[in-house]
């Protein structure tokens, strides 16, 4: 990373000015990373407690394209409006407002799809396999874009998703017992 004058600040501060690679990651990676994580994560206690309380993998299916969508908005929007990258070098905010809420949606809606399958039981072991898959993936992401050691990456990742899984399938079980 090199130093730049500023020109534009009454300071005259130097502001460091990102490799073509450090921007790639800051600007397009990062907030693809938030998004996926995001997605991926929050999506799944209201999918799967859904799941657990009405026995009905369609209904399921509405609630995490719900979900997905909705956080997508959110998501792009709060990192649309988080900051304009002209301090921080993140960019331009359009750009990694919907790369974020993109991949937010996206992070959400993948294991959303095999509630499509009318078979709930048949249905949760699909989605059970595409979480663990999407939960490696962001792993793999952050290890390999951000540097982050693989093991405590992948244990952390692991850690956070079956934390949020397990209080969706609590608060499935819990809703449905009379």
């Amino acid at each position: 990373m090199t130093l730049q004058t500023d020109e534009s600040t009454a300071t005259n501060r130097a502001l460091p000015v990102p490799s073509d690679e450090h921007a790639f990651v800051l600007q397009k990676v990062q907030p693809a990373l938030l998004g996926l994580m995001d997605g991926s994560v929050s999506t799944l206690a209201p999918l799967f407690a859904t799941a657990g309380l009405t026995g009905k993998p369609l209904t399921a299916f509405y609630v995490g394209l719900a979900a997905s969508v909705g956080a997508g908005i959110s998501m792009g929007l709060a990192e649309a409006l988080s900051d304009d990258g002209k301090v921080t070098g993140r960019g331009r905010p359009i750009g990694r407002g919907i790369i974020t809420g993109v991949a937010t949606a996206l992070g959400g809606m993948l294991h959303t799809f095999p509630f499509l399958v009318p078979n709930l039981t048949v249905a949760l072991h699909c989605a059970y396999v595409v979480v663990v898959v999407e939960l490696l993936a962001i792993a793999y992401i952050r290890y390999h874009f951000m540097k982050s050691p693989l093991l405590p990456t992948i244990v952390q990742v692991i850690v956070g998703g079956a934390i949020v899984f397990g209080v969706g399938m609590w608060l499935g079980k819990l809703g449905a017992t009379p």
